[in-house]
Parts: C-alpha cells; structure tokens; sequence
C-alpha cells in the first residue's frame, strides 16, 4: 500500500487511522469556540425575537386609529354640544391612555385612510347619534342608537384587534357615560327604560376596509415577503458557496465523495462581479417559482400580478446583492452577518405581525432601514391596499433602490480594497 507521497508502506505496517473522537473530546480549545457562538446566538436570538412580542400592550403607543364625528343633531337641554362632540373631546383628551393616536377625521377622509392602510381602524359616531339619543327618554323608545367601529384586516390581525378593542373601549365608556346623564334627567322612567338608558349605546363592528377570503386574515403580505427574503438569502449563499467551489477556493464534500477542483486565478472584484452577475439571473427563476406556488397552485389572493413580479423580483435581488457584498467584506462569517442582517433583526422590526406602535423602542428606531420592514410595506400596499403608493409601495421602491445602491458600493469598495492590498484568493492545491 502507498501513502498519500506515493511512497510504498513498509510491509506488514497497517494503515494509519487517526485519532479516535473519545480522544479529541478532552482539548478545550476544540469546544471553547463552537461553546461559545452557540451560546451567543441562542441568547441573542431569545431576546431579539421574544423582546418583540412579549406584551405588545404594554408597548402599544399611538395606534393610528380614525375617529370620526359625523352626529348632526342639536344639544340635549342644558348643555352647550351635541353628544358627538362630547364623545370625540372625551377620547382626544383621555389622559388616562396612549395607546391610541387619533385622527379626527371625515367620513370620507377616514375611508381613504383605511383603504391606504394608514390606520387600523375607525370609530364612527352617525349623524343622528343625539337625536337618536333624545329618543330614548321618550314612552316609545324600544331601539338603541349605534356607534360603529370599523376593522382593516390588511394592517394584520393583531393590529386590527387591537384597533377594534381600543375604539370599543372608548365607545363603551362613552355609552356608560351618557347613560348616567340620561338617567339622573329621567327620574319618571319605568324599569324598562332605566335599563335602556343606562347602556344606551350600542356598538356595531364592521369590516372597514374588506380583503379577500384567501389573505390569511391579513398574513399572507408577511409570510410572502419572508419567501422574498429567504430566496435571496438563501439564494445569495448556495450561489457564493457554488462559485467558491466551482473555482477551486473551497471543498466540496457530498456523502463521502470529497472533491477538490483545479484553482481558478481569478480576484476577488472578478468573483463578485460573477457571483452578483448570477444572483440576478438565478433569482429570476425563484421569484417565479414562489409567485407559481403562492398564487397559482396555493390561490393567494393577488391583484396587480406583473406589478407582484416585477416587485418581488427587485425585492429578492435586493437581499441577494446585499449577502454577496457582505460574504465578500466578511469572508467566512459572512453568512452570519448577513443572517442577522436580513432576518434575525428583520423579523420583529418588520411590522407585518406585531404593529411597530406595540413593540419596544429599539424595533421601532431598526424598522427606519431594516429591509423586512420596507419589503413588507410593499408587498402588504400590492395585496391588500390596490397597490397605492401611499400605502407603503412608494417608500417601499425608494428603499430597494437605496438599499441595492448600498450593496453594491459596499461590496464592490471592500474587494478592490482586498485586491489593492495583495489579499489574493489563491491557496495551495492539496496534493
């Protein structure tokens, strides 16, 4: 038998076999780092996705919601404002809360604030609400005027949730109140009408502003901008990995076939120039695969569909660029760079499942540059909001566009810097 120089093994010599696990289990040197990255990234992890949505409503702080005053009617006697106007003063100037930022507004002004996604919800008082209300002290009195709180399903259920139980507290609280002055005014009523007038206000949930059945109740904008991230993220990697290899700068191990290809002089600007070159073209097959799976074979609600691809297509690209240019700043720890970049500080500063007016402070100051949360708006204005530039998609594509440009004189900067030091690629073929 030769060994590995082609010098025949002495006869009767067994071949070397290495040392056994049992025996490097005792090096601390060999656990200290895998120890300790491990640890580090568990830790981080625990605190940077749990921080985000612990308790959202003790984060909750100035939720756009609509407050509309639309009550026509004449003050009740003695009193200088129609109850419309009182309820709408009540609740602007509550102290006593900050979860909710009002915005007075019309009827039709508030619609078009739900239709562009900019609150997550409504609370409208009708026109007839105090002569409705005046009705009730009357003998036939049998009906309840209705205050409506209006839900948008396409900000997320959570944040629609929250925006409803806020704008029915305050309708709540505003029937209680009435119902005192109504009772303490009718001393003649029976019991049939103390009971009426002490709750005198009913409260009517509507959809404000309707999505389709099949939009995850207002999920699947999340989930579909995750798909975008991770192909490129994933993309960007298996490209920069295959182009490592193909060029015989790294190993390539499948099963127990390990092979080593002839090295390939090649520097480093050349190699992202290659690997960005092939993100592009690569990426426009997976951005066609996710949109065949998602709307086509799964039926995803979509509208605006050469829009949807050509957006998705940038979004991806975007991410892809940006793994490329940090793999080629950070070399080995690229991957985990760039992870953290665009997904671990991404998904709870995205704003697409817990509102950034419900997270804390830190999420709120990442979700200005982070890249899921200028994806999501995008995405979330194309699906749900009839792709209208003042639901997101505006600020959305000024983001790719800054976002790419950054990507590319980032990545571009630091290899023609490696190149200009002499830190060539090149490394001894094994033998």
């Amino acid at each position: 038998m030769d060994d590995d120089s082609g010098t025949p093994a002495p006869t009767g010599t067994p071949a070397p076999t290495g040392l056994r696990a049992t025996a490097l289990l005792g090096r601390p040197k060999l656990w200290l780092i895998p120890t300790v990255l491990t640890g580090l990234l568990a830790f981080l992890l625990s605190l940077l996705y749990m921080g985000g949505i612990v308790n959202p409503n003790r984060e909750l702080h100035d939720l756009p919601i609509a407050l509309v005053n639309s009550d026509t009617g004449r003050p009740l006697t003695g009193q200088q404002q129609n109850l419309g106007t009182q309820i709408t003063h009540s609740i602007v100037t509550n102290s006593g809360s900050s979860a909710a930022g009002w915005r007075q507004l019309r009827r039709a002004q508030a619609q078009d604030e739900l239709d562009a996604g900019k609150v997550y919800g409504a609370l409208v008082i009708p026109a007839d609400f105090t002569t409705s209300v005046a009705a009730l002290t009357t003998t036939n009195a049998t009906a309840r005027p209705t205050i409506t709180v209006l839900t948008n399903p396409g900000k997320g259920s959570l944040g629609s949730s929250l925006a409803s139980k806020i704008s029915s507290t305050a309708a709540q609280q505003a029937s209680l109140t009435i119902g005192k002055q109504l009772s303490a005014a009718a001393t003649k009523a029976d019991s049939t009408q103390k009971l009426l007038l002490a709750d005198p206000v009913r409260i009517a949930t509507q959809v404000g502003h309707p999505i389709g059945g099949n939009s995850g109740i207002g999920l699947t904008a999340f989930y579909y901008t995750l798909l975008l991230v991770l192909a490129g993220f994933m993309g960007g990697n298996v490209i920069s990995n295959g182009v490592d290899t193909g060029l015989g700068y790294a190993d390539n191990e499948i099963g127990p076939w390990h092979t080593r290809r002839p090295t390939v002089p090649i520097n480093r600007t050349q190699t992202l120039l290659l690997k960005m070159v092939m993100t592009a073209g690569i990426t426009l097959l997976s951005v066609s695969l996710i949109m065949l799976a998602s709307v086509s074979i799964l039926g995803m609600d979509a509208t605006h569909i050469p829009l949807l691809w050509i957006y998705s297509y940038c979004a991806a690209l975007a991410v892809g660029l940006g793994v490329q240019a940090i793999n080629a700043a950070f070399g080995g720890i690229g991957q985990l760079v760039s992870m953290f970049v665009f997904i671990v500080l991404g998904l709870p500063s995205s704003g697409a499942t817990v509102p950034l007016q419900a997270v804390p402070g830190f999420y709120r100051f990442l979700s200005h540059f982070e890249p899921m949360r200028q994806l999501s708006d995008g995405v979330r204005a194309i699906l749900y909001f009839d792709a209208r530039g003042d639901a997101g998609l505006t600020r959305a594509w000024t983001m790719i566009g800054i976002g790419t440009a950054i990507g590319l004189l980032f990545g571009f900067a630091m290899v023609q810097y490696y190149d200009r030091k002499g830190h060539k690629r090149l490394t001894p073929q094994p033998a």
